[in-house]
């Protein structure tokens, strides 16, 4: 990892690693706004108290937020791709972008690879939200830690860790299916579907096969976790 981090600003400068920030702020933003609304408004569809929440009823509410949230994102998650792959903002910029993707591929070509992006989503928010909620209020109700920034900063790092280990394999086995299906040029396919091709990882490599890049993937979930729900704590706060 640090052998591709020091290429990369040795090869292509440092501002390649901000390559595709500006359609992965905007993913983020859209995504991440509808995925936290989503949750917890289906949260008090269940229950009216939070202190009436079960593990159950949060995790299902995540994964339905999972999925809802990255289905309506999904355009700005292709166009985030698009434009990362290209290594620099072709002329016209995300809007350029957007329409060109729309013109050349219609519909069909912003909501490519919803069902796996929609899959992820839910596994990942299905994890993360509830951990951290588990853990907030275990902090709490402990005693030892009331409902500070320290106690938003424990369940977030825990819930980024869970979040990490959850979406692994799931990120593991879709890559090997995409780089099978782009390299096989309709030859026939070693896997029968996204759970043979997790058991013959399994089965032929070792359970550590599925955490593969573990490390980058953490990497980013934890610190992202971290600075999301201490800002969304503190935004909670105010009275506005």
């Amino acid at each position: 990892m640090m052998h591709a981090l020091v290429r990369i600003c040795r090869e292509e400068g440092l501002k390649a690693l901000y390559s595709g920030i500006a359609p992965a702020m905007l993913r983020q933003a859209s995504y991440g706004t509808i995925k936290i609304g989503t949750y917890q408004s289906l949260k008090r569809m269940f229950v009216e108290r939070p202190e009436d929440e079960t593990l159950m009823i949060n995790v299902l509410c995540g994964i339905l937020s999972g999925v809802i949230s990255s289905a309506i994102a999904n355009p700005t998650d292709v166009l985030k791709i698009r434009m990362q792959a290209q290594g620099s903002v072709i002329q016209g910029g995300m809007m350029g972008n957007f329409i060109q993707i729309y013109q050349t591929e219609g519909t069909k070509g912003l909501w490519k690879g919803v069902s796996l992006t929609a899959q992820r989503a839910a596994i990942v928010v299905g994890v993360e939200l509830p951990v951290y909620d588990l853990t907030k209020k275990h902090l709490i109700m402990s005693g030892y830690m009331g409902d500070t920034v320290y106690t938003h900063f424990l369940s977030s790092f825990t819930c980024g860790l869970a979040g990490a280990l959850a979406s692994n394999p799931v990120d593991v086995v879709r890559t090997r299916m995409m780089n099978e299906r782009s390299q096989r040029n309709g030859a026939h396919s070693n896997y029968k579907g996204t759970l043979d091709c997790l058991l013959q990882t399994w089965k032929n490599e070792g359970f550590f096969a599925l955490y593969k890049g573990f490390w980058p993937n953490w990497l980013r979930l934890g610190p992202w976790n971290i600075i999301f729900f201490l800002t969304y704590e503190q935004l909670k706060k105010l009275d506005l």
